[in-house]
């Protein structure tokens, strides 16, 4: 790498790094919260299925924006009966014949902390609470009817012509530990034909997870049997082309609804998601913004999402009876477990989200490397998920390594061929068309392959994309360490510069200077001129400023693939046939032969 370019590359990182460090320093602190959502402390252990004081909440102070749903205040006067297995405990509240919160047994609120993460700990209704029948809401109280260790039942009447009857069941042995049977059952109480209301059950409410998280994965989405599609929270927060001028061409909403027969939908974020799959389609979805405090040690806006699914009913004769039930999965975001569900609840993950992720087939190369990871890391032997990812990140480059090889041995060829081209462009210099001519007879008579060195970058591109869009949402590496490590989901973070604040993440400066290496060791395409030359050598520089806050995951299978790629071309330029370098020749004036053209002593 000659000084110039060398210094135009560190001006550029020094200048990038600049402006990450000032935009921070000027981004707009967020507005303060008067009183943070705090949980009262526990008392004694409670029993599964029997009923126990609810949790009393206390709401943050201030008036929300207009826009903004605002969190609820849970009763005090609230009883909570619990559902519980190996995997979750169910919190269910008789105001609303409701489910309050779930927690998961499996995963921690916090690093190192003994809470379990709470799905819905602060929310605007508890989960498969009615939303739209006035009189039936999250304030109503429903007697328990009955309540064992895997089920519980509530009822209610509603203006004493419907009897509402709602029933939970915990899954068995043979069923998902995270699902929910749930069923309302509506009966009609009097002498007459009537027209049931409309049901809307609130699919929860969703948060970030941490500081790390930036929400791209916190949103609603549904399923019509052919895609998944995502309402974000951006849909309803307005804006538009001309809004940096003061113009609003789309004002903030209260609430969106997207009409769609979905065959499930869902509330979730970047790890954990609140899915409900119906029996039978429903109709349409009812998405809002929530209004948070912000994240304790976070400065991002903490704007959470909610919605609600909404069901269409038959007239109801005399007597008669209707039951809207359905599957409710609320757990973590395991690919190898929605996996298994029979109407492709897997799509949460979406893998396949951006047309970026499309064009290199992530949905395809996504769960291939997801499985692949969760089977290594359930070997006897292999109790660390790094570890895991280093040894699929090998097996990977043993699969490739006879593509990757030939393109290796190709390159180097190319580099041996660099004289001849340079006086082929040299005496064509004019001519494009013979230039074209004498470049592919050149590289005819010396087996060439042009592309053979584009072939690692094909098969590199879409493992990594694919890598990094199952990382996104992989709840099995929350909190998981390797090395320096501490959590493989996030930056591995060892120091932040005193006075900047600026992290300095260890995995993503090796994974660049295994990069850097990488093109010293291999040999450049004759066809290649001065500028393109410059831009290679800067990519490392930007392609480690692009992922330097990236997952850490992200970064080690870069860094394992780098070093295995480097002993993979040293090996290559030491040990494959040597070949002299070719002479400078250029084509003959018919242009179908080559002659010799090297001066004369």
């Amino acid at each position: 790498m000659d000084k110039k370019n060398l210094t135009l590359g560190i001006l550029f990182i020094v200048a990038a790094i600049s402006t990450l460090i000032i935009g921070a320093k000027l981004q707009p602190p967020v507005a303060p919260v008067a009183a943070p959502i705090v949980t009262a402390p526990a008392t004694g252990t409670p029993v599964p299925g029997a009923p126990v004081p609810s949790t009393a909440l206390v709401a943050p102070a201030g008036i929300p924006a207009t826009t903004l749903a605002a969190l609820a205040t849970d009763r005090e006067d609230a009883k909570a009966t619990l559902l519980s297995n190996e995997y979750v405990t169910v919190r269910l509240t008789d105001f609303g014949g409701a489910i309050q919160d779930v927690a998961f047994k499996k995963y921690p609120a916090h690093q190192n902390s003994p809470e379990s993460f709470v799905f819905n700990q602060q929310h605007v209704a508890p989960i498969l609470a009615l939303a739209e029948l006035p009189g039936m809401g999250a304030n109503t109280r429903f007697e328990l009817v009955s309540a064992s260790a895997t089920e519980v039942v509530y009822r209610t009447v509603f203006e004493e012509r419907l009897e509402i009857t709602r029933r939970y069941t915990l899954s068995g042995p043979t069923g998902d530990p995270y699902r929910i049977r749930h069923e309302t059952t509506l009966r009609n109480l009097t002498t007459a034909t009537i027209q049931p209301p409309r049901l809307a059950f609130e699919l929860g409410t969703t948060t970030l997870v941490g500081t790390n998280d930036t929400g791209l994965y916190l949103n609603v989405a549904t399923y019509n049997g052919d895609k998944a599609e995502v309402i974000e929270r951006a849909d309803l927060e307005g804006g538009g082309l001309l809004n940096w001028m003061g113009v609003s061409s789309n004002p903030p909403k209260a609430q969106l609804e997207k009409p769609v027969a979905f065959q499930w939908a869902t509330v979730k974020n970047q790890f954990f998601a609140s899915i409900y799959t119906p029996d039978a389609p429903g109709q349409s979805v009812v998405v809002r913004n929530v209004e948070l405090p912000p994240l304790p040690g976070g400065t991002r806006v903490n704007t959470g999402i909610t919605a609600s699914a909404r069901f269409d009913l038959a007239p109801l004769p005399p007597g008669a009876s209707t039951t809207q039930g359905g599957q409710l999965y609320v757990g973590p975001k395991e690919y190898t477990r929605l996996a298994k569900f029979e109407k492709r609840e897997d799509k949460v993950m979406q893998f396949d989200r951006y047309f970026f992720n499309r064009i290199f087939l992530s949905g395809l190369v996504s769960p291939l490397l997801n499985k692949g990871m969760v089977w290594i890391h359930s070997w006897p032997f292999i109790a660390n998920w790094g570890l895991a990812i280093v040894i699929m990140t090998l097996g990977l480059k043993v699969i490739s390594l006879p593509f990757t090889l030939a393109a290796s041995k190709s390159a180097k060829r190319m580099g041996k061929i660099a004289e001849p081209m340079k006086a082929i462009r040299e005496k064509y210099k004019d001519n494009p068309k013979k230039l074209n001519e004498a470049t592919m007879a050149l590289f005819k008579e010396h087996k060439v392959n042009p592309a053979g060195g584009c072939l690692p970058i094909l098969i590199t591109i879409p493992l990594f994309v694919g890598f990094f869009a199952m990382l996104q949402g992989t709840a099995e590496l929350r909190f998981q360490s390797f090395l320096w490590a501490h959590d493989l989901s996030g930056p591995d973070t060892i120091w932040h510069i005193p006075g900047l604040g600026f992290p300095v993440n260890i995995m993503p400066l090796l994974m660049g200077a295994t990069m850097i290496v990488q093109m010293r060791l291999t040999p450049q395409p004759t066809t290649m001129e001065g500028p393109q030359v410059m831009i290679m050598k800067i990519m490392p520089w930007i392609f480690t400023l692009f992922c330097y806050n990236f997952a850490a995951a992200l970064a080690l299978y870069s860094t394992v693939n780098g070093l295995f790629t480097i002993g993979q071309q040293l090996w290559v330029n030491k040990y494959s046939k040597d070949e002299e370098p070719v002479a400078a020749v250029a084509p003959t004036r018919s242009g179908k032969g080559l002659k010799n053209v090297t001066p004369k002593k």
